[in-house]
């Protein structure tokens, strides 16, 4: 995984041995997402989307201990299997938090898929370190929760 920041925007790149389709799918649908969602520990036991431009979506998390959290957003580029653009924002007001825009951007290589994430600008250093932490770890589980759903194919 290849990780760099660009100011305070965040920019990973990762290859998946998925097809597009089913990286994409992973990334949409409720059921596929709560399966990969979030940091290590974390489950996010609901999930509601409107996948559509335009749309909205709210997703719930549940770290190891504490709490549900939840952030919310609205699709702004919906293109299958290729690209997919939404606002992030949490839904807990904190003065050091401020919407981002992340971008997903998918391209076939080979039976691979590289999968390349743009998330900013962040309010603060604190802020691009926590939603760093968070894709990197959600990015391995993504990894393995795609392994398990190529095994059921």
């Amino acid at each position: 995984m290849e990780a760099h920041s660009t100011g305070l925007t965040l920019h990973l790149e990762h290859v998946f041995e998925a097809p597009a389709s089913l990286v994409f799918r992973a990334c949409t649908e409720p059921a596929l997402l709560a399966q990969w969602w979030g940091p290590a520990g974390f489950t996010s036991p609901g999930i509601e989307s409107d996948l559509r431009v335009g749309g909205r979506y709210r997703i719930a998390m549940q770290p190891p201990e504490g709490e549900l959290f939840y952030l919310t957003g609205e699709f702004r580029e919906v293109d299958p299997p290729d690209r997919l653009a939404y606002t992030f924002r949490w839904e807990d007001p904190d003065p050091d938090d401020r919407e981002t825009i992340v971008t997903i951007s998918l391209r076939v290589v080979g039976e691979s898929t590289e999968f390349v994430l743009d998330q900013g600008p962040f309010a603060t250093q604190a802020r691009y370190d926590l939603h760093h932490a968070g894709w990197t770890d959600g990015l391995v589980r993504l990894e393995e929760a795609l392994r398990s759903m190529q095994d059921r194919e």
